[in-house]
């Protein structure tokens, strides 16, 4: 079957409990099915340059933004087969374009600074995105257990939770064991809503009878944002210029729950 390479949609966050998460999945039976790859833990490897630039524009909550990062659904090594995703955020709406290419030699040309070992519309993208950040390297292994689902009506909605997520900022391979810090609580799971346009009523009666609110949470930003709390990754920053930027208002209402 073929593997999607384009996506755009809108991508929404909700942080529930998991007490939450049992009450929607008794709603979501009979509107959606586990999609074929049922329960896996995902492994990312993000890119930044030196100085974080990419994370701390995002944190910011600019109208648009930008990431790289290499993504496998298991565990992998050699010449296995990974998804290469250049992700952009334009004004809410998420466009993703990815490439499915062998570990080694995407981890060789990625972090050598040379081109691809393919040719395409999206590679010229993901080399250009390369070359524009010049010094862009992995910063972040980031793991997590995700459960997702599609809509039985035929649409394009989808619904994915995450738990157990973790990071790390060292020994960062696809191939190693899961472990690292926590970024969200043991009885947290977050869930994103994937979708072209709206939202089903049966899942706006839901969020609204729970009283669960939009957040922008993002993965790496947390990660990044626990580094900086514990003095772990602010190369040629003053320490506490960084976490003040952090806890300011700007950022605050950036990346609340809204």
């Amino acid at each position: 079957m073929a593997v999607q390479t384009v996506f755009k949609r809108y991508e929404l966050k909700y942080l529930m409990t998991r007490e939450q998460q049992k009450l929607l999945l008794k709603i979501m039976d009979g509107h959606m099915a586990l999609d074929k790859y049922g329960h896996t833990t995902i492994r990312n490897i993000y890119f930044d340059t030196d100085n974080y630039r990419l994370v701390r524009h995002s944190i910011e909550g600019p109208p648009y933004k930008e990431k790289l990062r290499i993504r496998s659904y298991s565990h992998v090594s050699g010449n296995d087969n990974v998804f290469v995703e250049l992700k952009k955020k334009y004004k809410s709406v998420v466009y993703k374009r990815r490439l499915v290419l062998p570990l080694d030699e995407t981890m060789e040309a990625l972090t050598m600074h040379r081109p691809l070992p393919t040719s395409s519309q999206i590679a010229d993208e993901i080399n250009y995105f390369c070359s524009y950040y010049r010094t862009l390297r992995p910063a972040v292994f980031l793991s997590y257990e995700r459960e997702a689902f599609y809509s039985t009506d035929g649409s394009d909605f989808r619904v994915t939770f995450d738990e157990n997520i973790l990071y790390r900022d060292e020994d960062i391979s696809l191939s190693g064991e899961i472990y690292g810090t926590p970024i969200i609580e043991k009885n947290q799971v977050l869930m994103e809503i994937k979708t072209p346009g709206g939202i089903p009523m049966w899942m706006t009666d839901f969020l609204t009878g729970q009283r669960i609110y939009k957040t922008s949470f993002s993965k790496y930003g947390a990660a990044y944002k626990d580094m900086v709390l514990n003095n772990k990754c602010v190369y040629g920053f003053n320490h506490d210029t960084v976490l003040n930027s952090l806890l300011s208002p700007a950022y605050c209402t950036a990346n609340a729950v809204n």
